[in-house]
């Protein structure tokens, strides 16, 4: 039986341990929130499976998400970014356990990249936590724009396959730290962090399939640290984050185990076409919208 590197071991050992305490924090907050309604939708059941099915296979969770839950109309606007980090939470560290285990990659370079990126969403989810409603549709207008944007250049083939390379040194890890730390901000307003990081590493020489640990390891450790401030702050939607959490995971461990492999090109072009629909509309609301602030915090 091949032993696992210490390494490994402690950071599978650390992210079930932030998986039970985040569940157990949850459901305290949760319990208090009991006469107001908690049960999720079958929509927003069904939400949860499909789009932590797909965050699985690589596509992404949270432009996805976004798009349903406005066509859906089940998430006020202000509440997205953080019923996203609280939702998908427990699915992605079930994706971080399966990934980082089954594919080879420098632990080093994950490590630091890991902290870089919790740093940048710790910072964000308190600058995020207290925006308006105007504030976070611009914000998250704005970054879907561009993540579409880096989508389509992967899809388009102008982006680098990437190299061999299972880890980052020297510049290149200088330049994946500030990346993954920027990263980490922008997951806290609702945009995910795989496309880029996918796009990131390629861009550096790291092997493609060394991305799915890196980029799912990051927001396993850093989306319970954003949750926290969502979670204290309120500016969550509870029913929506459940119903995210309840199906996703059943959704991760189906990809994972059993489909394992699925061709997403088509499934990616259709995301590009929702995000761009979800980002134009997200603008447009907030050129409409009061200009007098809504602080919620």
């Amino acid at each position: 039986m091949q032993s696992v590197p210490l390494g490994k071991l402690v950071l599978l050992i650390l992210l079930l341990t932030m998986a039970i305490v985040f569940a157990i924090g949850w459901v305290r907050s949760l319990s208090k929130k009991r006469s107001e309604g908690i049960r999720p939708s079958p929509y927003q059941l069904l939400i949860g499976f499909v789009t932590d099915f797909l965050d699985t296979l690589g596509v992404g969770s949270f432009a996805t998400t976004t798009s349903l839950f406005r066509l859906g109309k089940v998430v006020d606007d202000d509440k997205i970014p953080g019923t996203l980090n609280v939702g998908h939470t427990l699915p992605t560290i079930l994706q971080a356990l399966i990934y980082i285990n089954i594919v080879e990659i420098d632990l080093w370079t994950l490590w630091i990249l890991i902290i870089a990126s919790v740093a940048g969403s710790y910072l964000g989810a308190t600058f995020v936590s207290r925006l308006s409603k105007k504030s976070i549709q611009m914000g998250m207008g704005g970054a879907l724009l561009v993540a579409v944007s880096l989508i389509i250049s992967k899809l388009m083939g102008w982006i680098p396959s990437g190299g061999e390379s299972l880890g980052l040194s020297g510049w290149s890890l200088l330049i994946g730290v500030i990346g993954n730390f920027a990263f980490g901000a922008m997951m806290t307003i609702g945009v995910g962090a795989y496309a880029p990081i996918m796009i990131m590493v390629s861009l550096l020489g790291m092997n493609q399939k060394s991305a799915f640990p890196l980029m799912m390891g990051s927001c396993a450790i850093l989306m319970p640290v954003a949750s926290y401030r969502f979670i204290s702050s309120g500016k969550y939607d509870a029913k929506a984050a459940l119903g995210l959490t309840l199906l996703g995971l059943p959704g991760v461990a189906i990809a994972a185990w059993i489909v394992k492999e699925l061709r997403t090109d088509y499934v990616n072009w259709l995301v590009v076409f929702v995000v761009i629909y979800t980002a134009v509309s997200m603008l447009y609301s907030a050129s409409k919208a009061d200009t007098t602030s809504t602080n919620l915090d």
